[in-house]
């Protein structure tokens, strides 16, 4: 079901809200810059997302194909988004950072299903060998 999450950085700098179906997949991806910041988004389409404060606070990093773009806020460093123009049937897509939004229950969050992505060797539709650490 569609809700209405609020987000944000760890210093609240980059506020933001989406719509997101916490019943559909979220992912855990094993590639350098995932697996390094731990991030699990869920995916959503640019109509479902709201940047509301901070686009100057964040900062781009983009790795690889530079298609995809990772934000970061440039004081605490938290991710709470990227932008993926590399998804199969959208154009761009947003992946929000499911531990930056604020109004997401441990319920919620622990029934979210998980989808595994072997990103480290681009089998995207893999999932990798091992992923309890991810």
């Amino acid at each position: 079901m569609l809700k209405t999450y609020q987000g944000s950085c760890h210093c609240g700098a980059v506020r933001f809200e989406a719509d997101i179906d916490l019943t559909l997949p979220t992912y855990r991806c094993n590639c350098s810059v995932c697996r390094r910041n731990r991030f699990w988004p869920a995916i959503v389409t640019p109509d479902r997302f709201r940047l509301l404060a901070g686009e100057g606070e964040l900062t781009e990093y983009r790795f690889n194909t530079l298609r995809n773009s990772h934000h970061f806020c440039r004081t605490c460093g938290v991710r709470p988004f990227g932008i993926g123009n590399d998804m199969p049937g959208e154009e761009r897509v947003y992946g929000i950072n499911l531990g930056c939004l604020e109004n997401a229950t441990p319920e919620e969050l622990d029934a979210a299903p998980v989808t595994f992505v072997d990103g480290a060797h681009d089998r995207w539709q893999e999932t990798p060998a091992f992923t309890r650490y991810l």
